[in-house]
């Protein structure tokens, strides 16, 4: 059996950045929750992505709760939030016992469109807070969704967990919005094992997220609790792995285009295929390389025939208005998203991947179309 190819898996740098950080931890026994590595990764992400502060946390999706705590989200509150994404997006809304209303997207950008986002703002005029997705590293219409926001007077979350060293006209995703999160899973463009961050230039909410995620302990002699709080902070050790990957997050980024473009050069040519779209003013992180089929080259005959020969790949999200969980709530738009789900396929991504596996997962594609 051929050794396998994964979809996107961790990455440590071949400098060994993160071990420096790491080791620092240990021989100082500072591996409690906080610490310096916490404070600069912190303050190094946030100059990264040109930020005013930042709150490492122990997920993503503890960053959207807390941006959606921090935005006065709470119970029976409307929150907007894309139906194609995972549901990681989504579930904080119901941790606030708010409700999600689900945002179809558009074939220019594969995220929230516009014209829908529209829609919902007439349909429900009474909306504590958006939340928008960059897919894939793709960015979405932000202009567009910004100005609707300040129309309506509405929060804006920028869940850019997939898009971290994309642009949008030369501004980095997750700083266009009140408030941006980033994930640090196993699987992103840069990893700390599990982890995310939330960016935001109100620092006077980023300091009361690193209260609520530290259990909202009051500033007591005892211990002391006048909010609800969670166990949310990042450990020190894992910070560390954090400012060791941000160091290569640029060559990361340069890898997974050439990726993308790699595919996009020897598949194009195929009947039915379409690439992820690309827009004058995003500059993708192309976290995954994503296509969809549109001939008689079905998408679980790709994905089957990748897997055959140890290749592992994926659909496109499947939308939450059609997940057994979210189904009962209202959805926005029309079958833009179900399409996008019913013929994706994303392709390995992996930045470690040598050219000549990519010419084994671009061969095994191609043999579809040569039977």
């Amino acid at each position: 059996m051929n050794e396998r190819i994964f979809l996107s898996s961790p990455h440590m740098s071949e400098e060994g950045y993160e071990m420096q950080y790491v080791k620092e931890a240990f021989d100082t026994n500072w591996i409690a929750p906080l610490g310096e590595n916490v404070n600069n990764f912190e303050k190094e992400l946030a100059a990264k992505v040109g930020s005013k502060s930042a709150a490492a946390l122990s997920s993503g999706t503890a960053a959207i709760h807390l941006a959606l705590k921090a935005a006065g989200v709470g119970e029976g509150d409307i929150v907007f939030c894309p139906t194609l994404t995972f549901s990681a997006t989504a579930n904080p809304i119901i941790y606030q016992n708010a409700i999600p209303v689900f945002i179809d997207s558009d074939h220019e950008t594969w995220n929230m469109c516009p014209k829908a986002l529209e829609e919902a703002f007439a349909k429900y005029p009474n909306v504590k807070a958006v939340i928008v997705v960059h897919l894939y590293g793709l960015s979405a219409d932000m202009d567009k969704i910004v100005a609707l926001c300040n129309k309506h007077n509405v929060a804006l979350i920028e869940d850019a967990a997939e898009s971290l060293g994309t642009y949008y006209k030369g501004q980095h995703t997750g700083t266009f919005g009140d408030y941006g999160i980033f994930s640090f899973n196993g699987n992103k463009i840069i990893t700390t094992s599990g982890g995310g961050m939330l960016v935001s230039n109100n620092e006077e909410r980023i300091e009361k997220a690193r209260f609520w995620a530290t259990q909202s302990r009051d500033q007591a002699r005892h211990y002391q609790h006048s909010e609800l709080g969670y166990n949310y902070r990042m450990s020190n050790v894992v910070a560390g792995i954090g400012r060791g990957q941000l160091k290569v997050l640029d060559k990361r980024v340069e890898k997974k285009n050439y990726i993308f473009n790699f595919y996009k050069q020897e598949l194009s040519g195929l009947d039915g295929i379409e690439f992820m779209p690309s827009n004058e003013w995003d500059k993708p992180n192309y976290w995954l390389s994503a296509l969809t089929l549109n001939g008689h080259v079905r998408p679980i005959d790709v994905m089957q025939a990748l897997e055959n020969e140890n290749i592992e790949s994926r659909p496109v999200w499947k939308p939450m208005h059609l997940q057994p969980f979210f189904e009962k709530y209202d959805y926005i738009g029309s079958d833009v998203s179900e399409n996008l789900f019913n013929n994706g396929v994303c392709l390995p991504s992996d930045s470690k991947i040598t050219d000549s596996e990519l010419e084994r997962v671009t061969k095994t594609i191609k043999r579809i179309w040569e039977a």
